[in-house]
């Protein structure tokens, strides 16, 4: 790789001394010490990496040998970073959680990183910065957030305890139980919770957006989840969608538009606080249920699991259709439909290519995952998908007969073995680990890029 010059904005060069990334490149530090000596070696080594690609112009203004050049001295940071995660994920992580007494959700502990190993994540100022951009002006510094979640989420023990720390309940949600318990009713952002005869029901009403996800949108379905699971007096959690006010869905309900692509574009979508956090966070809690002490991880009486319905009008697409995976009924109007276009939008649907399979048989899964086949709730393949297909007038119905089904006693000691059954803990933590960094990568991928600014484009054309 040859050197390049920067050029700033009044036309000024200013070169990359000749050799300096030959010379970067050879004084690459091995990382097979001691972790506070290989901790200094890759900040050392990163810092200087950085100042390289800072003596570059930014990534639009840069000609093909500039692009290349940057594209090296990335790649070469993230292998770096990598190896010292790969060699040091246990030390780095007990130190990070005070030889695991410590229970951090995922951003505290990235930022506490960020602090500890200068270089190994992106700081709290960086991240700050590249929310301010556009997906397609960003650094794409989350994959290094990527790169350090896989190599902690490798490791068996540290991703029981990392799994463990994100099923407790938040503190915004241990705020409002009271209010809950007493009053019945919590009014969020984007999130209605309603107890009524027995039942938490969650409503979505994200309707500017069809309730499309957003960072917003997974803290409160966090913490609504979290109330329903922490008030004794619910026995069922139901997931709704609002009544849209959309101008071509107004008047009726909608279950869930999937990722919000708009703020994808604008780079207003977080990988920890959504992508990761809700893999990790609420919808494993409606899976598995929270831990009232992940000290005690799955001790007795530790461990408060409910069942779950789903009652889907409209359509369920992207992580709308991925919340059916787990639920216990799904319940669809019969003019609704399923989706998981995350092929034809670039990025990985969760953990929906974890446990569609086992639903649908492989080759539907690939149909609908890789070649973006949708499902109706006519269909006769939609009998693998959902429990009940109903006229829109009997949903409600059919909901209030599932909660009293799904209210039985021996409901929940069942529900356990079967996800026990279909589902082991470490399975799914293999599969994150994987998913960590894949996503990532995807998020910043020149294709998504591109889809999402055209359909930025294409939604402010019809608007």
């Amino acid at each position: 790789m040859t050197d390049a010059t920067a050029t700033y904005t009044d036309g000024r060069t200013a070169p990359v001394p000749p050799g300096a990334v030959t010379r970067w490149h050879a004084g690459r530090p091995a990382l097979d010490g001691p972790l506070q000596q290989d901790a200094d070696d890759l900040t050392r080594h990163l810092r200087a990496g950085e100042s390289l690609l800072a003596a570059l112009p930014p990534a639009p203004r840069r000609d093909e040998e500039q692009a290349r050049l940057a594209a090296d001295l990335v790649t070469a940071c993230r292998t770096l970073r990598e190896r010292f995660i790969a060699r040091h994920a246990e030390q780095v992580y007990d130190g990070l959680t005070a030889g695991r007494t410590r229970f951090p959700r995922l951003a505290e502990l990235a930022f506490a990183a960020a602090e500890r190993f200068p270089g190994l994540v992106p700081t709290r100022a960086e991240l700050s910065a590249e929310r301010a951009l556009a997906q397609a002006d960003k650094h794409g510094r989350e994959i290094d957030q990527g790169i350090f979640f896989r190599g902690l989420l490798r490791s068996p023990s540290i991703g029981a305890h990392l799994m463990a720390a994100m099923r407790a309940p938040t503190p915004r949600a241990r705020e409002l139980l009271e209010d809950f318990r007493r009053l019945g009713h919590v009014r969020l952002s984007t999130v209605d919770l309603e107890r009524r005869d027995g039942a938490g029901y969650l409503t979505v009403h994200n309707e500017h957006c069809l309730n499309a996800e957003d960072d917003q949108l997974i803290d409160d379905m966090e913490t609504a989840v979290d109330l329903v699971l922490l008030d004794d007096s619910v026995r069922v959690g139901v997931l709704r969608g609002s009544v849209m006010t959309h101008p071509r869905y107004r008047g009726r309900r909608v279950f869930s538009a999937g990722i919000n692509l708009k703020q994808l574009r604008d780079g207003r979508i977080s990988f920890v606080d959504f992508l990761l956090r809700r893999e990790l966070g609420y919808v494993a809690k409606m899976l598995r249920g929270i831990l009232l002490d992940p000290a005690a991880s799955e001790a007795a009486g530790q461990t408060v699991e409910k069942p779950w319905i789903a009652a889907v009008e409209g359509f369920a697409i992207g992580g709308g259709m991925q919340l059916l995976l787990v639920v216990d009924r799904v319940i669809a109007a019969d003019d609704a439909f399923f989706s998981l276009p995350a092929a034809q939008e670039g990025i990985v649907p969760g953990a929906g290519s974890l446990r569609l399979t086992r639903l649908t048989g492989a080759r539907l899964a690939r149909r609908i995952i890789l070649q973006g086949r949708v499902v109706r709730a006519t269909d006769p393949e939609a009998e693998l998908l959902c429990d009940d297909v109903v006229p829109v007038d009997r949903v409600d119905e059919t909901v209030e007969q599932a909660v009293r089904d799904l209210s039985a006693p021996a409901v929940l000691a069942n529900r356990g073995m079967l996800h026990l059954a279909e589902e082991p803990p470490d399975l799914f933590r293999a599969y994150l680990a994987e998913f960590a960094y894949v996503q990532a990568v995807r998020m910043h991928a020149p294709d998504v890029v591109d889809k999402v600014g055209r359909f930025g484009r294409s939604e402010e054309a019809s608007a």
